[in-house]
């Protein structure tokens, strides 16, 4: 079966996430953290994509990004991925990928369900035991976005501004999001709308990307085979 196009709307906020493969670690010191990192703002740039949050952890990274233009996602992190691994090969004298295969991304609902997916990107070293607290992971939007640490990497979303009037109340209620835990139902909806990579939102934004695509925008129920085309068009 040939390979369904991602959904892909420019202005449209999405989700992505990249694996080591094997789950193996994609990571191994801190210049390989602060190497990424640059690959990311020189690809964000060149392909202005606005980048909202990210972490990197051990074995993969995710990020939440906007990009201006159709293509331009895959633009950048195919030149990510690209510059990332030749350095990670050359650097510890290894050949091949680096990467679980393509990257995984969902359009998400900026309204309904973007601050959720700030908190759960942030929020993952801590539910990985390897923070105590995201103030405290270095590789991580938090502190920018919480602290108002300077991060080259980050543009604000509107979402993000709507919080407070200025940059103070902006904080302190960016920090207040992170009070409660996300729920478990959340959490799971998250990760299989990534992993299935269809439209995370309310029930009217994916009934209008489908409008807009031609394409079913919700999940399937985890371990349940899809039985219908995808693509609307077909269902004649």
């Amino acid at each position: 079966m040939p390979r369904l196009p991602r959904f892909d709307i420019a202005g449209v906020p999405q989700h992505v996430l990249q694996r080591g493969r094997g789950s193996n670690a994609c990571f191994f010191s801190t210049d390989d953290y602060q190497c990424y990192l640059t690959q990311l703002l020189h690809a964000s740039q060149r392909w202005q994509c606005a980048v909202h949050a990210y972490v990197l952890m051990p074995n993969h990274v995710h990020l939440l990004v906007t990009p201006s233009r159709l293509g331009a996602l895959a633009g950048m992190m195919q030149s990510i991925g690209r510059n990332y691994v030749n350095y990670v090969n050359m650097t510890y004298h290894r050949t091949g990928t680096l990467w679980e295969g393509r990257y995984k991304s969902c359009l998400v609902d900026a309204e309904h369900y973007l601050l959720m997916c700030y908190r759960y990107i942030e929020l993952n070293p801590i539910r990985a035991g390897v923070a105590v607290e995201p103030s405290v992971y270095p590789w991580s939007s938090y502190r920018c976005n919480a602290l108002g640490d300077i991060d080259a990497l980050i543009e604000p979303h509107a979402q993000y501004l709507s919080l407070g009037w200025d940059d103070e109340e902006r904080l302190r209620a960016y920090r207040d999001l992170f009070a409660n835990d996300i729920s478990r139902a959340s959490l799971d909806e998250i990760r299989t709308y990534v992993q299935q990579q269809r439209v995370l939102g309310s029930p009217a934004f994916q009934m209008q990307v489908e409008a807009r695509l031609g394409r079913y925008a919700k999940a399937r129920p985890p371990h349940r085979p899809r039985r219908v085309p995808d693509m609307l068009a077909s269902r004649r």
